[in-house]
């Protein structure tokens, strides 16, 4: 086992891991969040997407270890004191979810998106979105509640 520390949604987690495991598998089975889904464990779907730093990861890929020290969000670090913020409220107003087990790493690449401060074209918010898979709803519903965000209009 080896110690790690970690700075999730602005809390300190001093834990131990395997050096084999995943981040995702530090957040879910060590911090105790539960948000970030494990989906294909290949990199491919992003259900286990989270920012580290301010990049998107796929926490499914990192090594636990290869975080230490670092500043990790998870979705759970996404409400404002227990309200939605802006980007879950434009999902759940246009209905940019179904069964939610892609809607977390959904959430973190678009918080992405919009953190970044940089005009997105309709272009490159779809080929970006597109990068994590959807199984239900399709993308329209979420391309329209990112967009509603990026625009002013889900803020």
């Amino acid at each position: 086992m080896t110690r790690i520390s970690l700075r999730v949604n602005s809390v300190d987690h001093d834990i131990e891991v395997e050096p084999r495991h995943s981040l995702a598998d530090a957040l879910r089975d060590r911090c105790g969040l539960t948000g970030t889904h494990l989906g294909c464990e290949h990199g491919v779907c992003g259900a286990c997407t989270v920012l580290v730093g301010d990049e998107p990861v796929r926490a499914c890929l990192m090594f636990a270890v290869q975080a230490d020290g670092r500043a990790v969000r998870t979705v759970e670090g996404l409400d404002d004191d227990g309200a939605f913020n802006a980007l879950q409220q434009a999902f759940h107003e246009q209905h940019a979810l179904q069964c939610g087990y892609c809607t977390p790493g959904m959430l973190m690449l678009a918080t992405w998106l919009v953190e970044r401060g940089t005009p997105v074209s309709d272009d490159e918010l779809r080929e970006v979105m597109s990068s994590n898979l959807c199984r239900c709803t399709g993308y329209r519903n979420i391309l329209r509640a990112v967009r509603s965000v990026l625009d002013g209009a889900g803020s």
